[in-house]
């Protein structure tokens, strides 16, 4: 005796007066539409190191973020008995809000950063879904770039070379995968 159909798109359920001898009368139906909204890829994607790349992009991102923490520190800080120059109280903010502007902002405004676009680049959710990160995985994901630059990079590459998806330590952490934005319209979109 049938008492529901389902599809991958729609769940039909049926309610049945009578038994399954006697002519059935419909009393009930409702509808329930399950659409996924998760766009994902349409084939296994393989990532690759891109170790070179990856590398020229964090040094052009952190080059110019180090350019101007250095400039805006001897234009706008004070020197100390020792010649050295610091920033305190609301300025020592300015250059903190520069490095989140500048990876984080960046991330999930134009979909890059300057130095991954420059190389093309592109950090996208480990799922494969083709769109910007949001605010919570940028954000992981540079929140640790200070580690995975320890030594030269050497952490991040030691890491890259031995993930399947050839993760860093902070895309690990985000769950997000590096790949090249020639690759991109394989992925489908959001």
């Amino acid at each position: 005796c049938p008492f529901g159909k389902s599809t991958d798109f729609a769940k039909l359920v049926y309610i049945w007066r009578g038994s399954c001898q006697n002519t059935p009368q419909l009393i009930y139906i409702n509808v329930t539409i399950h659409l996924k909204k998760t766009a994902r890829m349409n084939k296994p994607f393989k990532t690759e190191p891109n170790i070179g790349k990856r590398f020229l992009a964090g040094f052009l991102d952190y080059l110019l973020i180090y350019a101007f923490v250095l400039t805006f520190i001897f234009a706008f800080g004070e020197p100390n008995v020792d010649g050295e120059y610091s920033v305190t109280g609301f300025s020592a903010l300015i250059p903190i809000s520069f490095w989140l502007i500048m990876t984080v902002g960046l991330e999930i405004g134009i979909g890059a950063t300057i130095g991954n676009s420059v190389v093309g680049l592109k950090a996208i959710p480990k799922n494969g879904t083709n769109r910007k990160l949001t605010f919570g995985e940028s954000f992981k994901r540079h929140l640790l770039d200070p580690i995975d630059m320890f030594f030269f990079g050497l952490v991040g590459v030691m890491t890259i070379k031995n993930t399947e998806l050839n993760q860093r330590i902070g895309d690990l952490w985000a769950e997000t995968i590096v790949v090249p934005t020639k690759s991109l319209p394989e992925l489908k979109t959001e």
